[in-house]
């Protein structure tokens, strides 16, 4: 359901001198892909480069953990970008905010590919993270500005869809570019596309947050809006279930470079194609959980996606723990990490129900979860070398918890819609 109070971004006008709009699902396909793309930061800053990483420590002469920070420090950047940017957002507009961090996420890429030590490019990373938080934070924004629950979680499937094509092509184009080009040159690749969506958002994203409709009133009203949150238990449920069901995410991402090109000898051309096959799962998978979410609501869709991660999760560690090769432990994998296409919508729309005029900061808190809580663990628990089964133990953890949670939440979900 479209708010009839905000400007028309997800209708396809046809009036006298303007050509009809294509669409999908009556969502504008340039505004879909321009949030899409927007939403997609994270995955593009992380995995352009994921083939390069055993390289990008031998060239800096550190460890494998060390190298693993700049991943680390680039979620920690994402979560406490979106933490300052919602707020921002909310008394200020979306458009703004989001052109100026697209600008410094270009020009942090370029110091990242000048960088000759571990720490200085750990530090860049956090920048180019806090600055490509503008664009996550906004994106999930914009869409709560204009669409209820079901239909934003419809919304939100669709833009996982969209999203899964940059982990799809990312890690390709990465392994692809190094047979060219050193590590420093995957950072100069990112710079130029942060550039081309710096003038595709210019051009194709409007203003979704119409001035009467900002927040005013400055700390007090972020105050406000704070303590809000922090009391209501749904929102901060289902926070916790899109955290800890990215985790099983960002394990995978984080660690499997060093697994599958480890313990498992898969060089990296091989390795970009096994990460490309389970991001085009998480396409597939996302297509499948808009489908679901119209037929059997958001609620519906995300008990189901935390199951099949908590049973995959399992399954997965099993495999390890018992030695199996990788016929058997790819296809699991393949299940457990499609998974979070249906967790981080339906949880993100759920989370953001009640929360329509505070939708800025409330993405950002969401932010700061989903990012903040992985780019702690992962480095913790890998903190003294990282293997199959410490990776499989990370994801069944984040798996099994979500599923705990997620759980409860619903069954308590369901008892109180039943006694109105």
């Amino acid at each position: 359901m479209t708010n009839p109070g905000l400007p028309d971004l997800v209708r396809s006008p046809t009036s006298p001198g303007r050509r009809a709009q294509r669409t999908v699902a009556g969502v504008p396909l340039r505004l879909l892909l321009v949030l899409g793309a927007l939403s997609a930061f994270g995955p593009i800053s992380m995995d352009l480069y994921l083939p390069a990483l055993p390289r990008l420590a031998d060239a800096l002469g550190t460890s494998a953990s060390a190298s693993q920070l700049t991943m680390t420090s680039c979620m920690v950047g994402l979560a406490l970008g979106q933490l300052v940017t919602g707020p921002v957002t909310d008394a200020y507009g979306r458009r703004t905010p989001v052109l100026v961090g697209l600008a410094v996420f270009a020009a942090a890429s370029l110091l990242c590919a000048l960088s000759t030590d571990i720490l200085v490019l750990v530090a860049l990373r956090f920048i180019q993270g806090a600055a490509g938080g503008a664009a996550i934070v906004i994106a999930r924004a914009a869409v709560r500005d204009r669409y209820d629950t079901e239909a934003a979680a419809q919304v939100f499937s669709l833009l996982v869809v969209v999203t899964a094509v940059a982990p799809v092509v990312a890690p390709i184009v990465g392994g692809q570019l190094l047979r060219w080009t050193t590590w420093p040159g995957l950072f100069n690749a990112l710079a130029v596309i942060g550039v081309l969506l710096l003038a595709l958002t210019a051009r194709s994203l409007p203003e979704s947050l119409p001035v009467g409709a900002r927040t005013s009133g400055g700390r007090t009203a972020l105050r406000s809006h704070a303590a809000i949150l922090l009391r209501d238990g749904d929102f901060l449920g289902f926070t916790a279930v899109l955290a800890l069901g990215c985790g099983i995410l960002f394990a995978y991402i984080i660690m499997s470079p060093f697994v599958l090109q480890g313990a498992y000898e898969l060089d990296a051309q091989t390795f970009a194609v096994v990460f490309a096959v389970n991001s085009a799962g998480l396409l597939a998978v996302g297509r499948w959980g808009a489908i679901l979410v119209a037929r059997r609501g958001a609620a519906a869709t995300l008990r189901r996606g935390l199951v099949i991660g908590g049973v995959g999760s399992a399954a997965l560690l099993v495999a390890v723990a018992s030695g199996a090769g990788l016929v058997v432990l790819l296809p699991i994998l393949f299940l457990t990490v499609s998974s979070v296409s249906l967790v981080m919508p339906t949880a993100t729309a759920l989370g953001l129900a009640h929360h329509g005029d505070r939708a800025g900061t409330a993405g950002g808190v969401m932010g700061l979860a989903q990012f903040g809580l992985s780019g702690a663990i992962v480095p913790l628990v890998s903190i003294n070398g990282t293997n199959p089964v410490l990776m499989a133990l990370t994801m069944t953890g984040s798996g099994t918890l979500a599923l705990l949670v997620g759980t409860l939440l619903l069954a308590r979900r369901r008892r109180t819609e039943k006694s109105r």
